[in-house]
């Protein structure tokens, strides 16, 4: 029996490192036996309220979950969601909320009466709901879309509290059973890889997962962002239709994983990544795919960082390359510590520069090798914070082609270039701008209706519309108008693989959103 927190804490980070990298089935079977019994520990019920947050089974997680986080839950463990009532704040903005989602004669007497939101939520809700799923279930009630809804939720913003259960969430069961073992003979590396080489290097294999074992790793997803107070949209939304496994030898793996047509942006697409070490959660991913560019977002989990971090990394863009032909790759200026600390501190633009990424700004490529100068002269040099400020102010980029660099894509300057356009097509009505945008559209492409289309290729058709006709459509061939329709079909279909595939075959829209989103329009 351990005598602190502390001590209980770095006993489950051993087990979870071990169970990760084992040496032995005999080894193994010790690890899962005393995870599997960790709850029930005398020391961690007596240092449970120390050891909340901590994703150890059988501790409480308090969060203000995100919409889609908070509805996964409520559905999952509605008995252990509840409403952290130590959040004040939230209870004035609960009582602001409420009335709109009640009947009117409920509504009408919280105004009259004044009702705390605590207090309005008692006296409505059932006695067989808590107060969290009451508030979630009339939010997931309420006219509109999911955007409508969750704009809504993340409004009221409100603190939970998820009580432990035998099969919450927790970083102590979580495991994909599934999965891969293989026993380690030697630690993890911690040699930098050459990049180059190792996206070279294709990992083992790609398979398109079944729906029960899709489910089994978006679960998996959503419960590793639950038990670290994070959230990832492409987890909360996923769709386990499309979610891929990439075995990677040596019992590493990368579960891809979609979202649901309704959450996929126009023109870009986007997967989350869970990374597992023999079926253990190790850290997650992100990619946002146009082209053969994707631009990265990578994490890896407190427990397992410093070891093979670079090494996960590199065969992490090797997967990508394989399953989306990805060639081209970019770091965003938030994941290198432009308004984020936690990148800052952890020395996140120096971590891609050695790995051989390089910032495309010629001001910022003259600091970069300023500041490589210093260490070559002084090894012990320190990057000042305010140099890294200045450094994480430009995307770093890598290119496999560096003779050719693939030109990042300015999206948010194609999406207000749409919005101009559809303001003079209708003002404000943007609802019969779209119409226009996409029967325009719809004769560019020489097709009479969207006969055929599934809903979520109609969707995806509307979408794309505004966007497809600010380009001079009537100067493309016949068989470029015919692979348009198809790409917009694969947008709205099972798996947006097929859409990255389409749109690698078709250099001409590319190049004509390229050029077109160049041009500004005041």
């Amino acid at each position: 029996r351990l005598d602190s927190a502390r001590a209980v804490m770095r006993l489950h980070e051993a087990l979870c490192f071990i169970r990760t990298y084992p040496d032995n089935a005999t080894v193994l079977a010790q690890v899962q036996a005393m995870l599997a019994g960790f709850a029930g520990r005398a020391d961690l019920r007596a240092h449970r309220a120390t050891l909340a947050d901590s994703g150890i089974a059988g501790t409480p997680v308090y969060y203000r979950f995100f919409a889609g986080q908070a509805q996964w839950l409520g559905q999952r463990w509605p008995d252990n969601l509840r409403l952290d009532r130590d959040d004040t704040d939230a209870e004035a903005r609960i009582a602001q909320a409420l009335p709109p989602l009640l009947t009117l004669a409920e509504a009408h007497a919280l105004i009259e009466l004044k009702l705390s939101g605590y207090a309005a939520l008692d006296r409505l809700r059932g006695s067989n709901e808590t107060d969290a799923v009451f508030l979630l279930r009339r939010i997931a009630a309420m006219p509109g879309n999911g955007f409508t809804r969750e704009a809504y939720s993340d409004t009221v913003d409100a603190s939970f509290v998820l009580a432990p259960g035998p099969d919450t969430p927790s970083r102590t069961a979580a495991h994909f059973a599934r999965a891969p073992v293989v026993f380690r003979r030697e630690p993890p590396t911690r040699v930098r890889p050459d990049l180059r080489a190792e996206m070279a290097r294709a990992p083992r294999s790609v398979r398109r997962m079944s729906i029960s074992d899709g489910e089994v790793i978006v679960d998996l997803a959503r419960g590793a962002m639950v038990t670290r107070a994070r959230s990832l949209e492409a987890f909360s939304f996923a769709d386990v239709r499309d979610v891929w496994f990439v075995d990677d030898g040596d019992g590493l793996a990368f579960a891809f994983i979609g979202v649901i047509p309704q959450r996929r942006h126009a023109v870009a697409s986007y997967y989350g990544c869970l990374t597992l070490r023999n079926g253990v959660p190790i850290g997650y991913m992100q990619s946002d795919i146009v082209g053969r560019g994707a631009a990265l977002s990578f994490n890896m989990f407190d427990t397992f960082r410093g070891g093979e971090a670079a090494f996960t990394f590199t065969r992490w863009l090797a997967a990508l390359r394989r399953v989306f032909g990805t060639t081209s790759l970019s770091i965003e200026p938030y994941q290198l510590g432009k308004g984020n600390d936690e990148a800052l501190e952890s020395g996140a633009w120096w971590f891609y520069a050695k790995l051989g990424f390089q910032p495309r700004d010629v001001a910022t490529r003259r600091l970069a090798r300023y500041e490589r100068s210093c260490v070559q002269r002084s090894p012990r040099h320190r990057t000042r914070p305010a140099t890294l400020r200045r450094l994480a102010e430009r995307h770093l980029f890598f290119d496999l082609e560096p003779a050719q660099p693939y030109p990042l894509l300015q999206l948010a300057e194609l999406g207000l270039q749409s919005g101009v356009a559809l303001s003079a097509r209708a003002g404000s009505n943007r609802e019969r701008a779209v119409d226009e945008a996409s029967a325009d559209l719809l004769r560019h492409c020489g097709l009479v209706s969207l006969r055929g289309f599934s809903p979520d290729q109609r969707e995806a058709w509307h979408r794309l519309a505004p966007i497809l006709t600010l380009l001079d459509l009537g100067a493309w061939r016949n068989d470029e108008r015919r692979a348009l329709v198809d790409l917009i079909h694969a947008k709205g279909g099972h798996s947006e693989r097929a859409y990255v595939a389409r749109y690698l075959a078709h250099p001409k829209l590319n190049a004509a959103l390229l050029q077109r989103a160049r041009a500004r329009v005041d």
